[in-house]
């Protein structure tokens, strides 16, 4: 099932939509309408994508990411029926690589598949290969190793993809919107909390690195090196 994404919902007329939409366009698709037999399907035949429903019978969403995330880095798009930050934002510091608020249109759906599938491609045959240091902060785009202070720093691939970018750009400061077509390979409005939750996540597991991961306040982010 390498090549198959597995959607989870427990409304079948949503499994089939998401169905209908991806295998036109070429992919594969599996199916679970509860929680325990996705986990089950996530761990034993690892799908290239789970599309993940929050509210599920057995097992719901929120564990079954957790679960999965204690494992796998399979990239997980999560489905949420309430347009509540709190889900998104709690789906997303689980380690979900994305959200969508149902009801949702199934070609953006398509469109956030493909371009994660895109930057988990570019994940095993990285375009830069030399090291990369600033300050106290080494980072090997080939191996995707993170060092701070020579010490490793497990990053998933989100937040390793955002360092990057960042890191290869010093100093330039780029919008919320720009790193969801650089990073996440789409540009849709009102999901720019995605980019601010993942660069909590690195802020956090960077402490202590010099340069800095700054704020620019009306505009994005940027790494600023002395």
């Amino acid at each position: 099932m390498s090549d198959t994404i597995l959607v989870v919902d427990d409304e079948q007329r949503i499994i089939d939509l998401a169905q209908m939409y991806l295998e036109q366009e070429g992919f594969r698709v599996d199916s679970a309408t509860e929680g325990h037999s996705a986990l089950k399907k996530i761990l034993e035949h690892h799908p290239a994508l789970v599309v993940l429903d929050l509210m599920l019978p057995g097992i719901d969403g929120w564990e079954i990411c957790r679960r999965v995330r204690a494992e796998s880095d399979v990239p997980i798009i999560m489905l949420t029926a309430r347009n509540d930050d709190i889900d998104k934002i709690v789906g997303l510091e689980l380690g979900a690589d994305d959200y969508l608020t149902k009801p949702f249109n199934p070609r953006e759906l398509v469109a956030r598949v493909k371009a994660i599938l895109r930057r988990s491609e570019r994940k095993a045959s990285p375009s830069s290969k030399a090291v990369i240091q600033h300050g106290n902060l080494s980072i090997d785009p080939q191996r995707r190793v993170v060092m701070v202070d020579g010490k490793a720093v497990d990053l998933r691939m989100k937040e390793f993809d955002l360092l990057l970018t960042l890191a290869e750009n010093p100093g330039v400061v780029f919008s919320r919107e720009r790193l969801l077509d650089v990073v996440w390979g789409y540009d849709f409005a009102g999901e720019t909390r995605t980019v601010d939750v993942h660069i909590a996540h690195l802020r956090h597991k960077l402490d202590g690195m010099t340069p800095n991961i700054e704020t620019v306040w009306g505009v994005g982010y940027k790494l600023e090196v002395d």
